[in-house]
């Protein structure tokens, strides 16, 4: 699955450690979740869009290939 969560958490000038602590997971899960090695479950996906203000489709995509 591709996802936007670098390109958004750049954006607002956070570190993966931050989010980390905003989405209360480890700094390692938000780097495997940026290189795209872990997918979300529901739960933490749900968190990812309301941190970002943004539907989880607008956040993650289904990988094509």
């Amino acid at each position: 699955m591709n996802n936007r969560l670098r390109e958004l958490r750049e954006a607002r000038g956070w570190t993966q450690g931050v989010l980390a602590d905003r989405l209360n997971v480890s700094r390692q899960t938000v780097n495997a979740l940026e290189t795209g090695r872990y997918d979300p479950g529901l739960p933490l996906a749900f968190r990812i869009a309301r941190e970002f203000g943004q539907p989880i489709e607008a956040i993650f995509h289904p990988d094509p290939s």
